[in-house]
């Protein structure tokens, strides 16, 4: 097949993250395997507009702010007239309501919408507007073939109109190979916690912060460590200094895949405290670690947690039930590798190259059908 995949951003942007990550690993798996892949994406300054990756070739067009309107303007003088068999539309933050402008069979595949949650990231006006675009979302896209990376997503998107018979869940996978426990990696002597991602308003990693801090006040000396950047890390540094945890939480700023998977294996849990995910693939690298995770009981994580068999699941919101999740493995490493064995066995069953298998056939199918 000849693809072309639409999505915000591509793995080398400065801001890349979970649905980046998700790009490369399925669709340069499916160039591995004969096809030809073609991604368009947003730049960034000094971003080379074009590069050859995982097998890709990528186009780069506007910025993170302007790829909604450049995108279309690129496809219609640059792609347009290639004879791609399947176009998909990777919706991350904002549509880009190709079934306007794309001519092609199109599938939409979606990690999760923002809706509400907009509101606790951006400011008024920005989350109006990401709240607003989401709106037409039935309305353009209903009856296309789409794809979503958790049950959860998949009912939001049949609240909000589309049809469940059209839509396949497709859980996000990870890298087995890379993500495994070793036996020579002993966990910190100390309790401590974990949380990987970026530092953004919408992620609660206050609520992370603030469960901590509870935790030590009932007299368990545990840690905490924050891997990622982001516009929020001078607001959490000014929470940790004002609650007096300078010496137990520690800022790694960007890790590389190996210090991340390091962080895994030496933490007693990592923690997840957002309100919506669309899977939360931390957890499941967490899990293939042979670490556990804690987690808000929220749409994507709890899915991606299986409570008390590969983690727990806590309130969203509620600092003291995050608090007493955490300090009850602080209290009990024999609970620890129990629930870490768990999140092994779970994650063995999530790989990538499953997720691509899916994600090609489901493609196929899209592309032999008449839209």
């Amino acid at each position: 097949m000849k693809i072309l995949v639409l999505n915000w951003q591509d793995l080398a942007n400065p801001q890349s993250g979970g649905a980046e990550t998700h790009l490369h690993e399925i669709f340069g798996r499916l160039a591995r395997r004969g096809h030809t892949v073609h991604a368009l994406v947003s730049g960034w300054p000094g971003a080379a507009p074009a590069a050859e990756t995982d097998g890709m070739r990528i186009h780069r067009t506007g910025g993170r702010n302007t790829f909604s309107l450049a995108a279309p303007a690129f496809y219609r003088r640059h792609l347009a007239n290639d004879a791609w068999d399947v176009v998909v539309e990777d919706l991350n933050k904002v549509p880009l309501f190709t079934p306007l402008w794309v001519r092609r069979p199109l599938v939409l595949l979606v990690h999760h919408l923002f809706g509400a949650t907009a509101f606790r990231e951006a400011s008024a006006p920005f989350a109006a507007a990401t709240w607003l675009l989401e709106r037409p979302i039935p309305a353009v896209y209903r009856g296309l073939p789409t794809q979503a990376v958790s049950e959860s997503t998949a009912d939001d998107l049949v609240a909000r109109g589309l049809r469940r018979d059209d839509i396949s869940v497709i859980h996000n996978g990870v890298d087995l190979g890379f993500f495994t426990p070793d036996p020579a990696i002993a966990r910190t002597p100390r309790p401590s916690f974990v949380y990987v991602g970026r530092l953004k308003k919408y992620k609660r990693v206050d609520l992370v912060i603030d469960g901590l801090h509870r935790v030590r006040q009932r007299g368990v000396d545990a840690t905490l460590r924050i891997a990622g950047r982001g516009s929020e890390e001078a607001e959490l540094r000014a929470q940790v200094e004002r609650l007096g945890l300078g010496d137990a939480v520690r800022f790694e700023g960007f890790v590389s895949e190996e210090q991340k998977r390091d962080l895994l294996r030496t933490s007693w849990a990592a923690v997840l405290a957002s309100p919506k995910e669309g899977w939360g693939i931390t957890n499941i690298e967490a899990g293939a670690c042979g670490t556990p995770a804690v987690a808000a009981d929220s749409p994507g994580l709890r899915e991606s947690v299986i409570h008390d068999r590969t983690g727990l699941l806590v309130p969203y919101g509620d600092a003291d039930k995050l608090a007493d999740a955490l300090a009850s493995l602080a209290r009990d490493p024999a609970r620890v590798e129990s629930l870490g064995s768990g999140a092994h066995a779970f994650a063995q069953t999530l790989s990538w190259d499953r997720a691509a298998e899916r994600t090609e056939a489901h493609l196929q199918a899209a592309a032999s059908a008449k839209q």
